[in-house]
């Protein structure tokens, strides 16, 4: 069966969806192979990154089992009593909404699943900035404070550590010296959705063994920036470090 041509802004719900129909029908029986992510991502008209957040989906889903370097083999179909499509899954999360605005009727679901190169794009976008405040605003005792995150971040690694707190308390503090609480709103809120099912199995199975060293050194960079109330030097250090995340999750397997 043909695919069809993915054009929605939630590329991976509609990926999985349409990957989880072929499954289904037996376009794909148990124990077969997906093609390889470059060549379905060419039929899909997509990224690979968004082809790689379906696949992450679909396997928390239960349906495929992704091997990098093997490939992703098939499962098995669903009973008959399938389970809601990705789509139909992000949406039911929506069960205590927060309204924004009574007047508009806006809601936000804070507990639905963000895409994994979604959150870190966000990231991206607001961490720089936040950085280049805390190098201009933050008082000592936050300068301490963020130092003392970076020694928990460099514990955590010397005892192997999977959960990287210090990492994420470290760029927590970041954005509460910057003194600007909507950042740290944000942050505090996107840094709570690194560890939803998709982000722990994209980073389990793609963070090479030296990846926690790299972000040590990178995060050294960027305290040492805000130390010296060097904002540029931490904006710039901030988003080498996020590049560096971005490009690591988002590169080629066999």
């Amino acid at each position: 069966m043909p695919v069809k041509s993915i054009q929605n802004r939630r590329l991976y719900q509609q990926i999985a969806d349409q990957l989880r129909g072929m499954i289904n029908r037996g376009e794909y029986p148990p124990g077969s192979y997906l093609p390889p992510e470059r060549e379905l991502s060419q039929q899909f008209g997509v990224s690979r990154t968004s082809l790689r957040e379906a696949l992450i989906a679909l396997e928390v889903l239960g349906l495929v089992r992704v091997r990098v370097g093997d490939g992703v083999s098939v499962v098995g179909p669903e009973p008959s009593e399938a389970a809601p499509s990705v789509g139909a899954l992000d949406r039911a999360r929506q069960l205590n909404p927060w309204t924004l605005d009574p007047e508009l009727g806006v809601v936000a679901d804070f507990d639905a699943e963000i895409p994994p190169f979604s959150l870190l794009s966000a990231r991206r976008l607001v961490e720089p900035e936040a950085a280049a405040l805390a190098a201009e605003n933050a008082s000592d005792e936050e300068v301490a404070g963020i130092e003392d995150a970076l020694q928990r971040n460099i514990a955590d690694n010397l005892h192997g550590s999977t959960t990287h707190p210090g990492d994420r308390l470290l760029h927590v503090r970041i954005a509460d010296a910057s003194g600007n609480p909507a950042y740290s709103l944000l942050i505090r809120h996107l840094l709570g959705h690194r560890y939803g099912a998709m982000f722990q199995r994209l980073q389990h199975l793609y963070t090479p063994h030296d990846m926690p060293h790299r972000s040590e050194n990178e995060h050294q960079a960027i305290v040492d920036a805000i130390r010296a109330r060097d904002a540029a030097a931490a904006r710039k250090a901030m988003r080498v470090h996020l590049d560096s995340v971005i490009r690591i999750f988002s590169r080629g397997t066999a």
